[in-house]
């Protein structure tokens, strides 16, 4: 197992920037405050991601999730030969698997700032259909968006942590595999990572919609309080 990340993500990443700013602006009319639903939409996004993120970069993160856990990558399926003494070996096989979730919190610390930017310059257009959709609607929306972004993002950091990883799990597994490089590893890594990382998000934003006012913040209380 690898050693303690530093550095790790500040909790209120996500909430610096435009975010911050801008949130309510009055109109000057009888009817009271207004705010621009895409501020509503970005705000709901950077806080799912904010929460998510943060979950899955601290130690044991994707691990320790029912929703994040990312599955033993086909790769290391049973090929036969060498393979069968080693990869299908239930203790050798459980550890390689808790590894390889170990070292997807590298690549969600890589996704952090790559999801932050897009939300913050994504174009929005139809702000109130995002609002009024379903629990996880804006995070579908992101991640349409983004397309593989967060695969690409992911990994170059996945590999050079795969190289470097001080448990000798991975590095055996993947000399067992027959023309498969590391790159390769972290490329499977990355896109059971990123389906993690958006089902944790999704799942983030439909916990804000059910309860706005646990995030003390005025703008989504009241845009999601009404729905």
């Amino acid at each position: 197992m690898h050693s303690a990340v530093e550095n790790r993500i500040p909790r209120r990443l996500f909430l610096t920037g435009t975010a911050a700013t801008g949130l309510l602006a009055l109109s000057g009319c009888q009817t009271g405050p207004r705010y621009s639903l895409v501020e509503v939409v970005r705000r709901l996004l950077m806080l799912s991601a904010d929460n998510a993120l943060a979950k899955l970069t601290a130690p044991g993160g994707f691990w320790d999730s029912q929703v994040a856990r990312i599955a033993l990558p086909d790769l290391f399926g049973s090929r036969g030969g060498v393979l069968q003494g080693i990869l299908t070996s239930g203790p050798f096989r459980a550890r390689l698997h808790r590894e390889l979730n170990h070292l997807a919190e590298r690549g969600a610390e890589r996704a952090a700032p790559v999801v932050a930017e897009v939300i913050r310059t994504i174009s929005i257009e139809d702000a109130l259909a995002l609002i009024e959709g379903g629990p996880t609607a804006a995070t579908t929306y992101l991640r349409q968006q983004m397309g593989p972004g967060l695969i690409n993002a992911m990994i170059p950091g996945l590999a050079d942590a795969i190289r470097v990883a001080e448990d000798p799990i991975v590095s055996q597994a993947i000399a067992a595999l027959t023309g498969v490089d590391v790159g390769a590893v972290a490329q499977s890594v990355a896109i059971g990572a990123d389906n993690s990382i958006w089902y944790q998000i999704g799942a983030e934003e439909a916990a804000i919609r059910a309860n706005p006012q646990a995030t003390n913040d005025p703008l989504l209380i009241a845009a999601l309080k009404v729905l």
